[in-house]
């Protein structure tokens, strides 16, 4: 009768020693993994004077005096506080201007949210070659810059009675938009697992009722990413405003800054004034949102 001999068992001691060994191996791990990083730390530093320089001149500047800009330069501490600036500001019409940048913008957003999302679930739900050949089409949006077509774009929208007025810039700024936003958000939807669309059909649901209880709802990421760029592409826009409107009465923020520059010279704390004004709306939706714009753009391969 023979005995199988094995590994001897691991008693107490050896037990002990193995932990006192992973505790030192843990201990050498994180004092190597603690000691500091001085070249990240100074080109950390670096970075942040760079972002940090223009932000305190444009602050500074929009609550200090034109004497006190002019004697003491942009980089120097305001020697006197006031928002004149702003008041000047409001004087020349940003109000107005302010006014129809969000009346644009608003609209831009409308049309997108109207648009696209029908679009991209008839693209992900029907896989046929005609709409895979519409959709490519449909993109080479994405590769038409608005230089290239803004000759053509005046004189449609002069034909049709537009000019000068917000309309003649919300609609090609919107027709801008669908491209990038078709793209986002039919990357989400594709991630919408085909089970839950084989579930609600088994339940009797028509087309409607999937598009609007199970498909929207699953891809509010999707919409919160076209909404907040397609309410940046509108605000921030300039071409447009500036070659399909002429009045004060249809001017938005981006040429509304022109304002403040003449041929005797540029009233700079007024300017910067009405940047910092301008960048509040801008600096809110990236913070409220940033999130659902940075998912929605990885998710926009789909799967």
């Amino acid at each position: 009768m023979s005995a199988t001999v094995g590994p001897p068992a691991a008693g107490p001691r050896t037990a002990r020693s193995a932990r006192r060994a992973a505790r030192r191996a843990d201990a050498a791990g994180s004092a190597v993994g603690s000691r500091p990083n001085y070249l990240a730390g100074a080109g950390a530093f670096l970075w942040l004077c760079v972002v940090g320089l223009p932000v305190y001149v444009m602050l500074g500047a929009s609550v200090r005096t034109k004497p006190d800009y002019t004697a003491g330069g942009p980089l120097s501490l305001p020697g006197t506080f006031g928002f004149g600036a702003f008041t000047r500001d409001f004087s020349s019409g940003f109000g107005r201007y302010f006014l129809n940048t969000a009346v644009v913008t608003v609209s831009v957003v409308a049309i997108v949210l109207l648009l696209v999302p029908p679009l991209a679930f008839a693209i992900v739900r029907n896989r046929g070659r005609a709409t895979s050949g519409v959709f490519r089409l449909f993109l080479l949006g994405l590769a038409v810059p608005a230089q290239a077509v803004i000759v053509p774009m005046f004189y449609l929208i002069s034909k049709a009675g537009l000019y000068d007025n917000l309309i003649g810039v919300i609609l090609p700024t919107a027709a801008f938009c669908l491209p990038v936003c078709a793209l986002i958000l039919t990357g989400t939807m594709r991630d919408i697992g085909a089970e839950l669309f084989e579930a609600m059909a088994i339940d009797g649901a028509d087309t409607r009722r999937v598009f609007f209880q199970l498909v929207l709802p699953l891809s509010r990421g999707g919409l919160s990413t076209i909404v907040v760029f397609s309410a940046l592409q509108a605000w921030n826009g300039f071409l447009f405003p500036l070659v399909l409107t002429q009045s004060e009465s249809s001017k938005v923020l981006t040429l509304g800054l022109y304002n403040f520059q003449t041929q005797y010279g540029t009233d700079i704390p007024a300017l910067l004034a009405a940047v910092v004004l301008s960048t509040v709306p801008v600096l809110l939706v990236y913070l409220f949102a940033r999130r659902a714009l940075v998912q929605g753009l990885m998710g926009v391969g789909g799967k």
